[in-house]
């Protein structure tokens, strides 16, 4: 039996919820319908490119699915078999504009395999597809993903180059028919005029030229179709928090944000908000590439947590998004796979000091100590105070900085960033800053690294960035953070989170004596990855503090999931950019973030 607390579902989550709540299983009629989707796609355009195919012991199987093999009618296998390539994907995700254009395709191929080949086989393989559709339509209810107008540059650029790559096939498979030696430039140039529906060098005998004229026209065409659609089709930004979501966030975070390190960073405003029932939980997320990812623990009351992990999930089905879960506390992947059915899996740890237990004194800090002792004895100077007591001025002048120190080109951050400095709504934030007087020649003036600190509940702060000028001493950042310790008290901050150090115990664990050979591969390679991402080095850096370790999950349906899940983490991350070039991003997709928790890899080696 289950149990309400104001208006959520409380641990106990009866049977029949907990299918509910695990979201978007895969059902067999999508899954088989969009599989045969992109077999017949593939054989389409096979019998469309190739004239050999014709004469194949495919041909049998051929004859019979949408399409048509005819010399007049290659154009029309082609294009069928492109179409039903690009739909495939979006009916196994239960999407129902893919639905709708396949219940108007397959009618229309069940048209040619009459008109073209009178084959009444193919007719009803085309109808019995089309039927499965129909009767099946409740399960295509997912509703489109968020998109901007950028997408139909990349579907012109994308689609334009495999149809130049597919031309120069379709232009190079009758060898028996071409008139002369044409040259690859020739071929090129057939190609492309051919696209445009305009006759090119290459002659054929026969009515091979016929065939290749319209294989190319079709392919032309059905670019120029696919491009105009992605760009007047009516527009769905990326979420985005509003003025209410936010404030009424701040009021969760006001009674339960000392729960989670995280939970600040909730506030960035380029994710989207789902809300328990009784509004005293909420899961902040963004949508990237079909995942779902939230991140951190859900913000609010723990008993009302279900009610919100409900709604995520929900929105996850509407959509057929994959959810997915990242950075997550222990506590926290508990609740998420107990009321959702989820699997997760340890994804590293997080550094956390205490400030009461934080010396300088002792072997161990030996080399921070000196460190910070030979940039003091250098003339660096260091304050920490809370974002409301700076001046705009100097706020502003912190902000270029880092802006302009930032060592990617590509902005960063999601779970663990909050994306704006100085914003008057986070007046509780901490800025670190370290200045060397005399300097004041750059830019920037004497300002030489900014540390900047988001609340963690009321007696606590998390790191947020760590920037700092190139030209400045090493060490820096090491500086910074110990003079934030050491002034945490006066500021009321009993504990302090620094970076996420990932895969941390697997590094810990392979260096020690007697570490197995599994282990110690495990181990290799994550060093090896390190010269590309911040692992080996982050862990290094963090472990200076000597902090207490609290391991972070990722929480994910199936293992088959995890390499999507990975892909759209690190683009939500910054580290992989699939996204158009800044002049032609529409504004709804730029990243309002420009902050990574952790420093750039110039920084943490520089330190």
């Amino acid at each position: 039996m289950s149990v309400t607390v104001d208006g959520d579902k409380s641990v106990s989550v009866p049977q029949r919820m907990r299918r509910l709540l695990r979201g978007p299983r895969p059902e067999s009629v999508p899954v088989v319908v969009g599989t045969a989707c992109t077999v017949v796609g593939l054989i389409d355009v096979a019998a469309g490119v190739f004239p050999r195919f014709r004469h194949s012991r495919m041909h049998t199987l051929a004859e019979v699915l949408p399409g048509a093999l005819g010399p007049f009618a290659a154009a029309l296998s082609l294009s069928a078999g492109m179409l039903l390539l690009l739909l495939a994907h979006g009916l196994k995700r239960h999407k129902r504009r893919a639905w709708r254009a396949a219940v108007v395709l397959l009618p229309a191929g069940a048209a040619a395999q009459f008109a073209y080949r009178h084959s009444v086989v193919g007719v009803l393989v085309s109808l019995t597809l089309c039927y499965l559709l129909v009767r099946h339509r409740d399960q295509f209810r997912a509703l489109p993903d968020p998109r901007s107008r950028w997408r139909a540059l990349a579907n012109f650029v994308l689609l334009g180059a495999g149809s130049l790559a597919l031309g120069l096939v379709i232009v190079s498979v009758h060898p028996g028919r071409v008139v002369g030696d044409p040259s690859i430039a020739d071929r090129l140039q057939h190609v492309l005029y051919g696209l445009f529906g305009v006759e090119g060098p290459v002659d054929y005998a026969g009515r091979t030229s016929w065939t290749v004229a319209y294989s190319l026209g079709a392919l032309g065409l059905l670019t120029a179709v696919t491009t105009i659609y992605l760009a007047f089709r009516p527009e769905h930004p990326a979420a985005r928090l509003t003025e209410d979501d936010e404030s009424r966030l701040r009021a969760l975070l006001e009674t339960h944000g000392g729960r989670d390190s995280l939970g600040h960073f909730a506030l960035r405003r380029d994710k989207a908000v789902v809300f328990s029932p009784s509004g005293k939980a909420a899961v902040c997320y963004r949508v990237v590439s079909g995942v779902m990812l939230a991140g951190g623990d859900p913000i609010g009351d723990v008993e009302a947590w279900p009610g919100a992990i409900e709604r995520f999930m929900d929105e996850a089905k509407a959509h057929s998004w994959t959810p997915a879960v990242m950075g997550c506390s222990e506590r926290g992947g508990e609740v998420w796979t107990r009321e959702t059915g989820l699997t997760a899996l340890e994804l590293g740890d997080e550094a956390v000091v205490d400030v009461a237990d934080f010396s300088l004194a002792g072997r161990a800090m030996r080399n921070v100590r000196q460190m910070v002792g030979r940039i003091e004895r250098n003339g660096y100077e260091t304050r920490v105070r809370r974002a409301r007591d700076i001046g705009a001025t100097e706020l502003e002048r912190i902000r270029r900085a880092a802006a302009d120190w930032r060592g990617t080109d590509t902005e960063r951050g999601f779970s663990m960033a909050l994306g704006r400095i100085g914003d008057p709504a986070d007046g509780d934030c901490v800025i670190a800053t370290a200045h060397l007087p005399g300097s004041g020649d750059g830019p920037h003036g004497d300002l030489k690294a900014v540390l900047h600190f988001v609340p963690w509940g009321r007696d606590g702060m998390s790191l947020e960035l760590m920037r700092r000028d190139r030209s400045a001493d090493p060490g820096m950042n090491e500086l910074l953070i110990v003079t934030s310790l050491q002034a945490a008290g006066k500021l009321g901050v009993a504990r302090v989170s620094l970076n996420f150090a990932m895969f941390r115990s697997a590094l810990a664990r392979g260096e020690r004596l007697g570490a197995g050979p599994v282990l110690r591969c495990w181990r290799g390679l994550l060093i090896f990855l390190s010269r590309w991402f911040q692992i080996e080095s982050l862990y290094k850096f963090n472990a200076k503090f000597r902090p207490r370790w609290e391991p972070r999950f990722v929480v994910f349906r199936t293992s088959r999931d995890l390499p999507r899940i990975g892909i759209a983490a690190m683009q939500a991350e910054g580290f992989v950019n699939l996204s158009l070039p800044r002049p032609f991003r529409s504004r709804s997709s730029r990243p309002c973030g420009h902050t990574l928790r952790s420093a750039p890899e110039h920084e943490v080696r520089a330190a």
